[in-house]
């Protein structure tokens, strides 16, 4: 699978670099993301819930920064399993440039990613399309946190991270939502 897409950010070059590399602000911005925990120099372990069609799993695996040029590009090495629903391996290398303004970061990411197991069964279009709708909501969350908003997306993170009443709710519509490739 291999996914390439460019965002506009609504922060300055460094504070974006800043964002990007902050494990609290990643963990609310990752849909099912559960942990992200430094495991040495730009090393993590990382738990998260995907549901991708008939396959909902929860994968645990690390993640590494490699090829680091701040603030400008890095190039991030992941792995995962998720027991029998299968496993995830796979690089992405994003590039920041100051935007059309000085307070905008042009963000353009390639990754490439192989999966296996039951993910692998599923065929590639639902799986390319889950993989699209997971770096949707990445991005919109992102970016709301970056312009330190309250709203859906931050708000949806929070069910997602322990939230009362909305939790439930939460992992439904995040459900139904990836099931809908």
């Amino acid at each position: 699978m291999e996914l390439s897409e460019t965002h506009v950010l609504p922060v300055p070059q460094a504070r974006a670099w800043e964002a990007l590399n902050d494990t609290e602000i990643l963990k609310l911005c990752i849909p099912g993301c559960d942990s992200i925990d430094a495991e040495g120099e730009n090393a993590y372990a990382v738990a998260m819930t995907a549901v991708v069609g008939p396959v909902k799993a929860r994968f645990k695996g690390r993640m590494e920064l490699t090829n680091i040029d701040a603030p400008k590009t890095y190039t991030i090495v992941f792995e995962g399993q998720g027991g029998a629903a299968g496993f995830s391996k796979g690089s992405a290398t994003v590039n920041l440039e100051p935007g059309e303004t000085a307070d905008t970061t042009r963000l353009t990411y390639s990754a490439n990613a192989q999966v296996g197991g039951k993910l692998a069964q599923i065929g590639s279009r639902l799986v390319d399309g889950a993989a699209r709708k997971i770096a949707g909501e990445f991005f919109k969350r992102f970016s709301a946190q970056l312009q330190g908003a309250s709203g859906p997306a931050n708000e949806s993170a929070d069910a997602e991270n322990g939230g009362d009443a909305g939790q439930e709710q939460g992992k439904k519509s995040w459900t139904a939502w990836i099931s809908k490739s």
